[in-house]
């Protein structure tokens, strides 16, 4: 890293060999491929939660930011799903209100796991290096799971068991599933307000719902 005493303040890193890696791409990988990088990602997670609390918030950790799914944010969503989806969205809603504490607890994390974050060698199929810490923080660690399905369900699936064996802890696949039914609806009604890419984030949404659960 280069820091910039500016103004403004700012570094610049020395970039990651590699691509992000989007569904298509992920599609395309082969078994092996899949697992192994289902078991980087559960190492990083494992790596990240092992760290001590305290000594993070000493070193400026804070607690990561809640999903907006109030009744008046969501309310221009419903009308643009299907009547089917829209049942399911407000059940899903209800059951991740009704969510108590964390069971695994509140760690240090990464929390924005998804493919735009990641250098892979598509290539050999192999994950390079992972950027963009700016949603770290404290948080509950299921919730570490949520971003990684924007890749694959089946990553996220596979990327929970890794992190199972890894550290000996459960992961309830419904409350991650919960947590990123809030995520996308809560991003839905972002883009409405912002004007952004509505039909595509739609699109994450009806898919999600396609889903039903996280293997």
């Amino acid at each position: 890293m280069t820091l910039h005493e500016g103004p403004p303040l700012f570094s610049m890193h020395a970039k990651l060999p590699g691509e992000t890696l989007l569904p298509d791409g992920y599609r395309r990988l082969g078994e092996a491929a899949r697992d192994r990088l289902a078991e980087d990602l559960a190492a990083f997670f494992a790596q990240l939660h092992a760290l001590d609390p305290t000594a993070m918030r000493m070193a400026g950790a804070l607690p990561i930011g809640v999903w907006d799914t109030r009744d008046e944010t969501l309310a221009p969503v419903w009308d643009l799903l299907p009547p089917a989806c829209r049942t399911q969205a407000r059940d899903a809603l209800a059951s991740y209100y009704a969510l108590g504490p964390d069971p695994l607890g509140e760690r240090y994390g990464f929390f924005d796991a998804h493919g735009w974050n990641m250098a892979f060698d598509a290539e050999w199929g192999v994950l390079n290096g992972i950027f963009d810490f700016a949603d770290s923080g404290l948080g509950p660690i299921h919730r570490e799971f949520a971003p990684v399905s924007l890749i694959d369900p089946d990553l996220t699936a596979r990327t929970i068991r890794a992190y199972e064996r890894l550290t000996g802890r459960a992961v309830e696949r419904r409350r991650v599933f919960l947590q990123t039914a809030a995520m996308r609806l809560s991003e839905l009604a972002g883009e409405i307000e912002t004007g952004g890419a509505v039909d595509w984030t739609r699109g994450l949404v009806l898919d999600w719902f396609s889903q039903r659960a996280v293997g």
